[in-house]
């Protein structure tokens, strides 16, 4: 193992030791290491980065900007150690200055994503199982992935039907209550899981030999599913392509329960409240976002406005 690994490792503990996750991180930071290695550089420069990018494939802008974040983070680790060791420039790769707008997916389309994914094949039958399940539950609660990911077994009470996520984004732990057809599916999973696996595990979401699923192994799943439907075009060296995200599956639940209040005249600033507590939003105004990115809901909250000046207009 060579110094920058060494160094990777303390860096991913100490980081860790304050709260951070770092799944993304790491798993950033491990390939660009390994890269220098192959390239036989013992310090981090910013032609090393930029050679690495020429290398590493196509990706967004976004993608780029955030990777290149993480790089110089520990680029500024290592600097504060030796000096000989270069952080690149923030402004190497711009980042975006507006989210992407989310895809927002027909109910039919979560009905053909979950089918299709219940088919993926496997030794044992778990793969399916598991990715129909685990594109269901944050489909109908809105989870984070790494959420999702991260449940254990004692994390999902069967008899009460909450979810207890302990390791949310920015280390805020919450409850998420789901419905009874939700809990009723997440039981049905349990049990099979159990049964094809011989054992109980520790994770409740898990891979065919009972392992948990990784971020990757999640969206590179996600990805087949996607091709194997047409909501994306095929790729050839297993890649992903583009088109519709799974984290788009958490912004649908958000626009439809949005959606839906508008359609019931209900005081959406009560209830944006008990929507950002439910999807862990530690500033309402990452909800509020919705509105201003799905143009339907733009133009709901628009008439709803509009209906309540007039009204406080007339005498």
């Amino acid at each position: 193992m060579n110094t920058l690994s060494i160094e990777l490792d303390r860096y991913l503990a100490i980081r860790r030791s304050l709260g951070f996750d770092l799944r993304s991180s790491e798993r950033v930071l491990r390939r660009f290491i390994a890269f220098a290695e192959q390239e036989r550089s013992e310090l981090i420069t910013t032609d090393l980065f930029l050679r690495w990018q020429k290398v590493f494939g196509h990706a967004h802008r976004g993608t780029w900007a955030a990777r290149l974040g993480m790089v110089r983070l520990f680029a500024q680790w290592l600097h504060g150690m030796d000096v000989r060791h270069e952080v690149p420039p923030k402004s190497l790769i711009p980042s975006p200055c507006r989210r992407p707008r989310p895809y927002i997916y027909s109910e039919a389309e979560i009905e053909q994503l979950i089918n299709a994914a219940a088919n993926l094949p496997s030794v044992n039958g778990i793969r399916g199982l598991t990715f129909a399940t685990f594109f269901g539950l944050i489909a109908v609660t809105g989870l984070r992935i790494s959420e999702a990911i991260a449940l254990d077994v004692e994390d999902v009470d069967l008899e009460s039907g909450v979810l207890t996520i302990r390791r949310a984004k920015l280390s805020k732990e919450r409850l998420v209550p789901v419905s009874q057809s939700t809990l009723a599916s997440l039981a049905a999973y349990a049990k099979e899981r159990d049964r094809l696996l011989g054992l109980r595990p520790e994770s409740f979401f898990v891979k065919d030999r009972g392992g948990r699923p990784t971020d990757c192994c999640v969206r590179y799943n996600f990805a087949v599913v996607c091709q194997s439907i047409g909501l994306r075009t095929g790729q050839k060296m297993h890649r992903h392509g583009r088109g519709p995200r799974i984290h788009d599956l958490r912004h649908t639940f958000a626009v439809r329960t949005m959606l839906n209040w508008y359609r019931a005249a209900k005081d959406a600033s009560r209830e944006m409240i008990q929507l950002s507590t439910y999807l862990g939003h530690v500033e309402p105004a990452n909800t509020y976002w919705y509105i201003e990115a799905v143009p339907e809901l733009l133009e709901l909250a628009s008439k709803r406005s509009c209906v309540a000046m007039e009204q406080e207009a007339r005498p």
